[in-house]
């Protein structure tokens, strides 16, 4: 298997492997180096340049997941448009670190959270460590997860009640579009027509199309624990970008 192979026999990803065990580690990792050093952060005078940094990053991987998709003659209507949550909080995400707009950030820290580490947990991944597929699925979902989390604790933006509901407002809007496209190219963007083929959370929210419902309800349960933990609890100083 080369690093940009098509095949990934003798390297397919099994759930909590080594490999696995080892990204859910960088993810823990990241999560705890950034609370660490988020006063140091706070303080610092390059908070943009690193901004731009990741956002370039982020961008950059996910364009050339598209290209190598191309490469190996992979890129289809049905399953490589950015219209996954995790492509959609991805590109948010990019948009967010460029603007550091508290609207983008609004949804974002909801359903990049929530989406990307349910990712992680029980990712949909076929080729393993080293491959190039395997560093680019985790590493865009760590840096949706502690993006977030950097706005939260370095720039002190704070999710609140109200931007729960536009997030929730927002999913369900983008619902019936999403569900036009995969009708169209008999695609499975969301898991709107199908369950995964691996086991995941949907098992347990019944057939199709019920578990539809049913993740409404799961959406606004995970949401409603981001809010309480990460909720305004006292004033906290917002860092503007003029001033980093």
């Amino acid at each position: 298997m080369t690093f940009f192979g098509a095949t990934h026999e003798n390297h397919t990803f099994h759930a909590y492997s080594t490999a696995h065990w080892f990204a859910i580690g960088a993810l823990l990792l990241m999560i705890v180096l950034l609370w660490l050093i988020r006063g140091y952060l706070k303080r610092s005078s390059h908070l943009k340049k690193i901004e731009i940094a990741f956002a370039l990053s982020l961008a950059s991987m996910e364009i050339l997941y598209n290209l190598w998709l191309v490469h190996i003659k992979d890129w289809k209507l049905a399953h490589s448009l950015p219209l996954e949550l995790c492509s959609i909080s991805l590109w948010l995400t990019v948009i967010l670190l460029f603007t550091r707009s508290k609207l983008i950030y609004d949804i974002v820290f909801f359903i990049g959270i929530g989406g990307a580490l349910q990712a992680i947990l029980t990712p949909e991944l076929y080729y393993s460590f080293p491959h190039f597929r395997y560093f680019h699925f985790f590493y865009t979902h760590i840096i949706i997860i502690t993006s977030s989390l950097y706005f939260t604790w370095v720039r002190g933006y704070r999710p609140t009640f109200r931007a729960l509901a536009k997030t929730m407002l927002f999913l369900n809007i983008l619902l019936p579009f999403i569900m036009y496209i995969n009708h169209l190219f008999k695609g499975n963007y969301m898991f709107l027509s199908r369950k995964p083929g691996h086991g995941s959370l949907l098992d347990l929210l019944g057939p199709y199309p019920w578990y539809i419902l049913s993740l409404e309800g799961v959406a606004f349960f995970i949401f409603a624990v981001l809010w309480i933990l990460f909720r305004q609890r006292s004033a906290a100083k917002i860092v503007r970008p003029e001033q980093a």
